[in-house]
């Protein structure tokens, strides 16, 4: 609780900022908060973030809680982002099909065919493994443009029997992701460079595998990693190009997706789709706070 109120005071105070420098009337806000345990079987996703507080401090609407309707449809409750992204396609008039890959902590796609139809799913660990050994390895918290890894060497008998162990496993054939279910384990005991490269070449040979040879635009903080991108680019037939190449930037996708789900919400339109999260119909998301 307390962990909750200290995030959502700083969310406030971010706002504040924001609305301080923008002639922008600001109608409400979408709060997504931070995913702290995910799990589409128990039917609950936890984001810490209160929404109530929120607006009581900001004296605004509040659209928060996305996941929850999702969930109790029998959807995954997630990635909720690909609608945004079949807007995205739409608006910068991207020719079909066309792949938006999501590279964040878990790595997700929103696959739009020719025909205009999207799909998405989670399709492995993102930045998750590497960030983690990078943090209990060293005093910096992510492997810069992939340096750290380049500068070491796969060891490929732990790689092999790692990447056995994953598709042998029956979180490999899941819908989406927690960030919980990889297990960086099979590192330990290799060093700094060495630990990076060998995570950084199954994150690269897992999402490989799920990509497809259409044309891929790639968000997410891990789109910055260029040696992961290239390790990826080497194993797929896709062309892979940053999303910022279109005159929209990279680090801030995922926050305008939740503005926009947050303005679908407030208009009772659907947010996720049985081709996106699996759930039983489209559904509305957020739970609307309003001013007292």
């Amino acid at each position: 609780k307390s962990v909750e109120k200290e995030i959502t005071i700083f969310h406030s105070e971010s706002v504040n900022k924001i609305t301080k420098k923008t002639k922008v009337k600001i109608d409400f806000i979408g709060f997504h908060g931070q995913t702290i345990f995910h799990n589409s079987k128990e039917k609950i996703s936890r984001q810490l973030g209160d929404g109530k507080l929120l607006s009581n401090l900001l004296k605004k609407d509040i659209v928060y809680n996305f996941r929850q309707n999702d969930l109790e449809n029998n959807g995954e409750g997630a990635p909720l982002t690909p609608i945004f992204h079949k807007l995205i396609a739409e608006q910068n008039k991207i020719n079909l099909p066309v792949t938006i890959l999501n590279l964040g902590g878990i790595a997700n796609i929103t696959s739009i065919s020719i025909e205009n139809k999207m799909s998405s799913l989670d399709i492995g660990p993102g930045n998750c493994l590497i960030d983690q050994w990078i943090k209990i390895n060293s005093n910096k918290n992510y492997d810069e443009s992939g340096k750290i890894a380049e500068s070491g060497k796969v060891n490929k008998t732990i790689l092999e029997k790692a990447l056995n162990n994953f598709y042998n496993n029956t979180v490999s054939q899941k819908k989406s992701y927690d960030v919980k279910d990889f297990d960086l384990s099979f590192a330990r005991g290799l060093s700094l460079e060495d630990g990076a490269a060998i995570l950084t070449e199954y994150t690269s040979q897992i999402l490989s595998n799920k990509l497809s040879s259409n044309m891929i635009f790639l968000c997410g903080g891990g789109r910055k990693n260029k040696f992961l991108i290239k390790k990826i680019q080497e194993k797929i037939s896709g062309k892979i190009k940053i999303i910022d190449n279109l005159g929209i930037d990279g680090d801030f996708v995922e926050s305008q997706a939740f503005a926009y789900l947050a303005i679908r919400s407030y208009l009772k339109l659907p947010i996720s789709f049985p081709e996106t999260t699996g759930c039983k119909k489209p559904s509305t998301g957020g739970e609307i706070i309003k001013i007292k």
